[in-house]
């Protein structure tokens, strides 16, 4: 059972979904070993006390092998379409978001300054602490500490907010200000910034370093594109992380604001994007302009991260983004993927002892007998959605959302993407 902030079930729309979840003993027999019984060298070390000039080149390995490796990742092959030759990023991840393959990268593990994206793991740790109807009444105390310069949504001294209405802000205006509100709710900046790292750890998010919980340039804090995905992809589960990352426009007390996201809510230069959901933005002097965008289209959903554009005309960040999506949209079920997104540390430990008992004939015919993964289907129509069923050999099947991880063939995507407004 997975500790508050982690992983909540989310039940799959009732009309069948067209791909299933990816997900065998054997997998999760593998996933177990890379992470509790990887040499030294293929760990994750503790991160620098500041990024790196250029990419280190050796970099962690999780996820694949070629993940650490420095430079543009991607198996070309006859019909995958070619990458944007003008991508000017740090780093970048393009991933599937439902079976976790990485379809191409640049530097995903790279140690760099995360800006606001980093509050999407604040936001998966703190968001399911509260009900978002309760109130809470601002301390001078709440809103000290907070960068110079920092972003604000404009909470006052003395007034009461509602949990919804902070989380409104920190979303869509990328408030510090409601990020501090609800880190003092939570028992302190100290408390948040520790409960964020462990759960970071959870995640296998192993290149982030959290010093402040609203993603403010601070020495030593660093993330990775590689990281900030695994973030977006384990809030996405939750309703009301899709729900609030996802708005365009709210009411903020007497005045409305508007989501900075400008693949989400479009600009002069920037149209909104087709099949965009989310999740979330970042600028500091220190990061550049980061981003997280999750979109859907034709029943396949993709993450993409991108950090820091050298090339820094107005809206960059989401004119790669944008790019980078039509690429995956392109070269989804082509091109090969070249790592994978990893399970939290609970999920793999759930899988391993569901499958300790598992003998090697039958983790053998879960795969095919020849490595390649069988597609477990999940019951479709079902109402309550509360776990996976896993086929395993011998007709035994086992309900295990916590070995499953992404519990949802499809996500309910749509139902989100209506609200947007027509470009």
């Amino acid at each position: 059972m997975f500790a508050p902030g982690t992983f909540s079930i989310v039940s799959a729309p009732k009309k069948t979904a067209r791909r299933s979840l990816l997900v065998t003993s054997a997998t999760l027999l593998s996933l177990l070993s890379l992470s509790v019984t990887a040499p030294a060298a293929l760990a994750a070390p503790h991160p620098s006390a500041s990024p790196t000039a250029a990419p280190p080149a050796h970099m962690s390995t999780l996820g694949g092998v070629r993940l650490g490796q420095p430079g543009t990742q991607v198996d070309s092959a006859p019909g995958v379409p070619t990458l944007p030759k003008d991508l000017t990023a740090r780093a970048w991840i393009v991933s599937d978001a439902e079976s976790g393959e990485v379809l191409a990268a640049h530097n995903a593990h790279w140690r760099l300054p995360p800006a606001s994206t980093l509050k999407m793991l604040f936001a998966d740790t703190v968001l399911p602490r509260f009900p978002k109807s309760a109130t809470h009444k601002v301390a001078a105390s709440d809103l000290a500490g907070m960068g110079v310069g920092s972003s604000v949504v404009g909470i006052k001294e003395g007034r009461t907010y509602s949990v919804r209405d902070l989380w409104l802000g920190v979303f869509l205006r990328s408030g510090n200000d409601a990020v501090h509100v609800l880190a003092a709710m939570n028992g302190g900046v100290p408390q948040t910034v520790k409960d964020m790292q462990d759960h970071a750890d959870e995640l296998q998010a192993l290149d982030t370093h959290v010093i402040s919980p609203d993603g403010y340039d601070a020495p030593g804090q660093v993330s990775s594109a590689y990281d900030l995905t695994l973030f977006a992809r384990s809030g996405l589960q939750k309703k009301d992380f899709r729900d609030y990352c996802s708005t365009v426009r709210a009411t903020f007390g007497s005045a409305e604001i508007q989501n900075t996201n400008r693949l989400l809510s479009g600009d002069t230069d920037v149209p909104v994007y087709q099949g965009i959901a989310g999740v979330k933005n970042g600028n500091t002097t220190n990061a550049g302009a980061t981003f997280t965008g999750v979109a859907e289209r034709n029943g396949r959903v993709l993450l993409v991260t991108v950090m820091n554009p050298e090339k820094h005309e107005h809206n960059e960040v989401y004119k790669e983004a944008a790019k980078l999506l039509d690429w995956g949209f392109q070269a989804s079920g082509k091109v090969r993927a070249v790592g994978e997104l990893v399970p939290p540390r609970g999920a793999v430990q759930a899988g391993g002892q569901q499958s300790a008992g598992a003998s090697a004939g039958e983790a053998g015919s879960a795969t095919g007998g020849s490595g390649s993964k069988r597609v477990a289907s999940a019951a479709g129509g079902r109402s309550g959605g509360a776990g996976i069923a896993l086929g395993i050999a011998g007709g035994v099947v086992v309900l295990l959302a916590g070995a499953a991880f992404l519990v949802n063939r499809r996500w309910p995507l749509p139902d989100l993407m209506r609200r947007r407004p027509r470009p």
